[in-house]
């Protein structure tokens, strides 16, 4: 297994993986729960450069050929030029009036996603993920390295936690509660 930056041929891959990680998000932009909709919204963006959900922020994790997870990571002082192209989609073909917080800010890398392939949860693959991440960034980078983790999934705090991030402060994203943690 190696772990690299994401190409665009990855993008179906990708989209299909961040939704497990950023679906209550998405149904939110779109204004609906349909499952395919959404994935074809996030494909539209994973698949397309210079924004938020773009492959070009993507590392994955692949066996082979076949990417088993992905992390989706930009620089948090970037987001709202990333953010933009989304946020214009949003308004013009689903809701115009969203206004969505910010879920990061200057001075730290922001850990957007993560997800692992179903397959092959539990098998310590995105704990190698975000060890490459936490390596790459805070280790090597010398840069902090931040996320958002919602209150209802202590599972993944608990491996966040684990990997050394601390709480920082708790945030709201469109109705969802989240612990902001960050390492470095």
């Amino acid at each position: 297994m190696r772990i690299r930056k994401a190409q665009i041929i990855d993008s179906e891959v990708i989209a299909t993986l961040l939704m497990q990680a950023t679906g209550d998000v998405i149904y939110k932009f779109i204004g609906d729960q349909d499952f395919d909709k959404a994935k074809r919204f996030l494909l539209h963006f994973v698949a397309a450069e210079y924004n938020q959900y773009s492959f070009q922020n993507c590392y994955v994790l692949v066996q082979g050929a076949r990417v088993l997870a992905a992390a989706l990571v930009y620089d948090g002082a970037c987001l709202n030029e990333l953010r933009k192209p989304v946020l214009d989609y949003i308004h013009c073909h689903f809701d115009a009036e969203l206004e969505v917080e910010e879920e990061t800010q200057a001075g730290e890398i922001y850990l957007d996603s993560l997800a692992v392939d179903p397959a092959h949860q539990g098998k310590g693959l995105g704990a190698e993920l975000l060890r490459f991440l936490i390596d790459e960034f805070v280790h090597k980078g010398g840069k902090k390295l931040g996320l958002l983790v919602d209150q209802t999934n202590p599972d993944a705090k608990r491996l966040y936690l684990r990997l050394g991030f601390r709480v920082v402060e708790e945030k709201m994203l469109l109705g969802i509660t989240l612990d902001h943690l960050q390492l470095g």
